[in-house]
């Protein structure tokens, strides 16, 4: 098995971290990101070089550069990005407040952009490499209670999306990854909630408020089952566009899609109906 080395972000906690446990004990280099500088010195003190470690709030653009460009700089080629760092802001949309509003975008959304933008100068200099993109089962489902949330989700997965195609040619692979629940500390330790708004007491919204602030509800995904796909994902070629984990994910996401797509047929004479005629007539003899 060839050694690789990782850029992570966020390896303090949850994915992160299992995926730097992961990948240091089969003897991968890891440069990896914290929010407070001294979140991973166990791992510091047992693998000593094997792991790079910077301080880094994603919602500091000149920052991620930065940090970025130094890992480079110093451990010369990184095989793999992974834009892993983020948060959950939880409550109905009318209860957030706009200081929530901006930080779940400028974290989730706004940093994991420029987290790949940092980086594409760098892999196209070295003739390739590949870039872990982490989203949610809430990258293309939507529950109430998680607007913002899918907001920033649904945001990165578009941006993803369409990354992967741009860079394709340059041997670079994009890859999506869609987990489930799991027993991290995401739900019960990272996530937050808004204020409380009453008149949503009787919104489906307020359902997720009652499971975060209970505690009780525990997740079946396992994160180490979840980062061993993560890590094999990246020897396929081409490289997987999306990979959903747990099947709390899978069913969501297939219900999803299943209707959208169901919604989109129901509405294609419509759609066409709107076309200048000149348009069906050419498609008509395109095909004869």
């Amino acid at each position: 098995m060839a050694q690789r080395t990782w850029f992570i972000t966020g390896i303090n906690s949850g994915f992160g971290r299992q995926m730097a446990e992961q990948l240091l004990a089969r003897g991968d280099r890891v440069a990896g990101t914290v929010r407070h500088a001294n979140a991973v010195d166990d791992l510091k003190a047992a693998y000593g070089d094997q792991l790079w470690v910077a301080r880094l709030d994603m919602t500091d653009v000149p920052a991620i550069y930065a940090v970025v460009d130094r890992a480079f700089g110093e451990l010369g080629r990184t095989d793999v990005v992974v834009s892993n760092a983020g948060y959950g802001l939880f409550g109905a949309a009318e209860e957030l407040t706009n200081e929530q509003i901006a930080h779940q975008i400028d974290t989730n959304l706004i940093g994991s952009i420029q987290l790949v933008r940092a980086s594409l100068p760098h892999l196209r200099a070295q003739g390739g490499g590949h870039i872990l993109q982490l989203s949610t089962v809430g990258g293309q489902a939507a529950f109430p209670g998680g607007s913002l949330y899918h907001a920033t989700k649904w945001g990165i997965e578009g941006f993803a999306e369409a990354v992967m195609q741009e860079v394709a040619p340059f041997n670079i692979g994009v890859t999506i990854v869609e987990p489930g629940g799991a027993r991290t500390n995401f739900r019960y330790g990272s996530s937050k909630l808004a204020p409380r708004l009453e008149a949503y007491d009787v919104s489906p919204a307020s359902h997720v408020r009652r499971i975060l602030e209970e505690g009780t509800a525990v997740s079946i995904g396992d994160p180490a089952k979840m980062v061993k796909i993560m890590i094999d994902s990246v020897a396929q070629h081409p490289a997987p566009k999306r990979i959903a984990l747990g099947s709390d994910s899978f069913q969501a996401i297939h219900q999803a899609l299943t209707g959208r797509l169901a919604a989109l047929e129901a509405q294609r004479a419509l759609a066409f109906s709107t076309d200048f005629p000149e348009a069906g007539a050419s498609a008509a003899a395109d095909k004869s």
